[in-house]
């Protein structure tokens, strides 16, 4: 295991640049995801840590080696990609044990590790089996036993549940998180997915258009998240933002006024107010908002209203009886709300 440092890593293609100074830092054993929207760059930059795209300027280091300049083969490291890469001809046994086999590892190693990553990832009954025989979950696990056999000082993950359904996808991020606790091998893990970032991350790093936006815990990117891009990528349902104007009376927007946080600086100025679904209650005196869905989703319920001239999400944790048309009244828990700048998008509070 080791630790990874991305020291002013930058990518260009020609005279286009698309990974701007990224800085890093990994340590020995930690999990850290790589997350954005589509065409931000994660998979570029997991792919410069592979040795797999080169680096036009900057340093990547792995422990107390630089990479920049070696082979991918040398440099300790097992990926496992979206489209699981598995040998069509071969069974089980012989993808996973494949990489060892051309390093010049002995037979009985080879079948020795082999069988140390079925009993850990379950495939015991499945090494006689070819690609074409298994599941989708199944491929992935063969991808990730490929990875663990050869006891690399990092693992890299490249969208590895995308091409998985839904109900899938969360039982292999329980397994692919499980196997982590249970190995402690330093992770890169990269997705479009927040969920899968939240969930299973010791820390996120979120990019967007090749560069950092924020990196830390998951709740702490939740909880203060650095700007307005952040605060709407991490979250589901996304947090509601509205436009409008910091006075001495409140936070003025069209056909509202909303209550703001104490300890704001003193002074008029264009704002954007941030909450997330859950930060709303049903209040008798709170704000009028008129129901256009209402979303049953079992221990709460999600519905979306008009406050004022602005569309909004709110989940409340109970069973909210109420049709379009109606009319709510909600109080927001203003120890829960964000405010950015309305130009740079930079955090306020």
């Amino acid at each position: 295991m080791a630790s990874v440092t991305l020291t002013d890593v930058r990518k260009s293609y020609g005279a286009t640049a698309v990974i701007h100074g990224v800085d890093v830092d990994i340590a020995d054993g930690e999990f850290v995801v790589l997350v954005g929207p589509s065409g931000c760059g994660k998979s570029t930059l997991l792919r410069m840590v592979a040795g797999l795209e080169t680096i036009t300027d900057g340093e990547i280091a792995i422990g107390d080696r630089v990479v920049n300049d070696l082979e991918p083969k040398d440099r300790d490291i097992a990926m496992v990609f979206q489209n699981y890469a598995l040998y069509p001809h071969m069974t089980v046994a012989t993808n996973m044990g494949f990489s060892l086999e051309h390093r010049g590892t002995s037979k009985a190693q080879i079948a020795e590790r082999v069988k140390w990553a079925a009993d850990i990832l379950g495939l015991e009954a499945l090494l006689d089996r070819y690609p074409r025989q298994l599941s989708g979950g199944q491929r992935q696990r063969v991808a990730m036993g490929r990875a663990i056999v050869r006891n690399p000082q990092v693992f890299l993950f490249d969208e590895p549940l995308s091409n998985l359904d839904a109900k899938l996808r969360v039982v292999m991020r329980g397994e692919i998180k499980g196997l982590h606790q249970r190995l402690r091998t330093t992770t890169i893990y990269v997705t479009h997915d927040q969920v899968e970032a939240m969930t299973m991350a010791d820390k996120i790093v979120v990019l967007n258009a090749g560069r950092v936006e924020q990196v830390g815990a998951p709740l702490d990117l939740y909880d203060r998240p650095a700007n307005q891009f952040v605060a709407g990528f991490i979250g589901s349902p996304a947090m509601n933002f509205i436009g409008g104007r910091i006075t001495p009376g409140g936070f003025v927007a069209a056909g509202v006024t909303l209550p703001l946080p104490a300890g704001l600086p003193a002074g008029e100025r264009s704002a954007v107010y941030g909450a997330r679904p859950e930060a709303f209650a049903l209040a008798p005196d709170g704000l009028p908002a008129t129901v256009t869905l209402v979303e049953p989703m079992g221990p709460e319920t999600q519905v979306t209203l008009m406050l004022g001239e602005h569309q909004i999400i709110a989940v409340f944790r109970e069973r909210v009886k109420a049709r379009p048309g109606d009319t709510l009244h909600i109080r927001p828990d203003l120890e829960a709300i964000h405010l950015f700048d309305a130009e740079t998008g930079a955090r306020l509070n």
